[in-house]
């Protein structure tokens, strides 16, 4: 397993006592690996250090506050590119299936296309796929990134992170072009583009 795509898997899931007790340990487990460079490091070790000193109750009232409100900073890849249209259903039983071969089980309640899910699915990759894997959607996590760093929200310290891991950097252009097209969370008009895919087949504009 690579610690440190589980890591960032957990920091991004909803926070409950048990994540927070394990934010004290995220540095030992780090360095184990050395993935990251020491400044993405640094900036996940200032993320554990605030989470650490914040009342549990007000960490978690500000995750459903900034993720389950904004498409912008959405942790469910496809509401990028395809809303809540009826192509996201199809692109998300591609994705199931592609895990599963891939030796991923998703429970029941598990959406294929959050973001902690995926990072879940690379930790179980070898390093070089994993990487590669990552830069599929590379552009729709910049998209976060931009986003969360424009609020100022210690949690784009994370898309930088996973933005460091990729195999492949975001252009710019198709970034740009993800959030021209992005709608409110109450339209649910489709997409022209095709959905993200995992694979070696892809041909999302967002992830070339």
């Amino acid at each position: 397993m690579i610690k440190t795509y589980k890591i960032l898997s957990l920091l991004l899931s909803y926070p409950d006592s048990e994540l927070q007790q394990f934010l004290g340990t995220i540095a030992g487990e780090l360095d184990s690996e050395g993935l990251l460079n020491p400044d993405k490091k640094e900036d996940i070790l200032k993320f554990a250090r605030h989470f650490s000193k914040t009342e549990l109750i007000n960490w978690q009232a500000e995750y459903v506050q900034l993720f389950d409100y904004s498409r912008s900073v959405s942790l469910h890849l496809f509401e990028h590119i395809k809303g809540d249209s009826r192509d996201r259903g199809q692109a998300m039983a591609d994705l199931i299936r592609f895990y599963q071969e891939s030796g991923l089980q998703l429970s029941a309640n598990e959406l294929p296309d959050y973001i902690p899910v995926f990072l879940e699915f690379l930790s179980m990759q070898e390093s070089r796929r994993a990487s590669e894997l990552l830069a599929e959607p590379i552009n729709i996590i910049q998209r976060i990134f931009l986003a969360l760093k424009e609020k100022d929200n210690k949690y784009s310290y994370l898309f930088s992170a996973l933005i460091s891991l990729s195999a492949r950097q975001p252009d710019k252009k198709m970034t740009d072009l993800v959030i021209q097209k992005e709608k409110p969370l109450d339209l649910d008009n489709e997409y022209e583009e095709e959905p993200v895919r995992f694979d070696n087949n892809s041909s999302c504009i967002n992830c070339k």
